[in-house]
């Protein structure tokens, strides 16, 4: 069993549980335990979650469950209930580089999104089973403590792509502009959720989230109008896999001029993002707000790596890589 000296949601430090703060922002302030009392892989070979399975939109190579709270106990939800939290545990794929480390990481990149640079997501944390297997469960900012389901939908979907029309990856098709036009064209408050995305878009940039596709990118019913949706599904995919600076094929948008810093060596630098930002509306002086926070690695983040549930060789490799982004972004 893991030894827990932190908090396994804010990873504050000095908590063998969730912290108070934790367990208000996740649990509503209910004393929920950190540790399951089944193991996840009993639930993979089992009717009962294969059909959990299918009542959430899975996509990817990461498994989500439907899960509520029951008494002091996390649960795989049930045909009768309206499931309040996902469970997702390491991924099946063994081809992925440390898998058993993505739940850590997730938790530690949504974390510092949230608490470093202020963006808006999902809260979450982490949960363990019996075999010492660390599990992620996030809150689903889609149900109304009354049970009622705010319509949300991806841009995917809001974008008209689906694997029939275009192909097998149509997530990844298009680029960032394309996401920017259809928040004008949907939001009331626009100008807000512009500099939202924008943020994030910089943010999976330098936290070498290479995985930020159409469909982690949503818009939601909140009152009469659609918002973006807080940010979710935030890791450093480096850690496990060889990939792409952007999640999606077409980048930032082919309608503006690459810098010769990226033209020469393929990776995107802060004026790229300044045209980018100038490009889908964004005032200057808002943008470099935006950009300013990312041209060092601040002292917090580097906290929470280290107060993470990460092993040392994948924090030494989480920091390397985010070092490594904002050294090609300052150029």
């Amino acid at each position: 069993m893991i030894d827990i000296v932190n908090c396994p949601s804010n990873l504050a430090a000095g908590f063998s549980t969730y912290s108070p703060k934790a367990r208000k922002a996740l649990f509503d302030g209910r004393k929920i335990s950190h540790l399951l009392d089944f193991n996840m892989d009993e639930f993979r070979t089992g009717g009962e979650v294969a059909e959990a399975m299918h009542r959430i939109s899975v996509s990817g190579v990461q498994e989500k469950f439907p899960a509520v709270l029951k008494d002091s106990q996390i649960r795989i939800a049930g045909d009768d209930d309206r499931s309040t939290y996902i469970l997702k545990p390491a991924p099946w794929d063994r081809t992925l580089v440390e898998r058993k480390q993505i739940p850590a990481n997730e938790n530690l990149t949504m974390q510092i999104a949230s608490q470093v640079y202020g963006i808006m997501t999902a809260e979450n944390g982490l949960c363990f089973t019996p075999k010492g297997e660390i599990v992620y469960i996030t809150k689903r900012f889609d149900i109304l403590p009354d049970g009622t389901k705010l319509p949300m939908e991806d841009f995917a979907s809001v974008l008209g792509r689906n694997e029939q029309k275009d192909g097998k990856h149509f997530k990844y098709s298009g680029c960032y502009e394309d996401i920017a036009v259809a928040i004008r064209r949907n939001v009331s408050a626009w100008m807000v959720d512009m500099e939202r995305f924008f943020d994030l878009v910089v943010f999976n940039y330098i936290y070498a989230n290479g995985d930020d596709h159409l469909k982690n990118f949503s818009l939601i019913l909140q009152g009469e109008d659609y918002r973006l949706a807080p940010a979710y599904d935030l890791l450093n995919t480096s850690v496990h896999v060889n990939g792409d600076d952007l999640g999606l094929d077409g980048g930032l948008s082919p309608n503006i001029e690459r810098s010769d810093i990226y033209e020469r060596t393929g990776h995107p630098c802060r004026l790229d993002f300044e045209r980018f930002g100038a490009h889908i509306g964004i005032l200057e002086s808002r943008a470099s707000k935006i950009l300013d926070k990312y041209m060092q690695l601040p002292r917090a983040s580097s906290d929470l790596v280290s107060r993470s549930f990460f092993s040392d060789k994948a924090r030494r490799h989480y920091l390397r890589t985010v070092n490594e982004r904002i050294a090609r972004f300052t150029k």
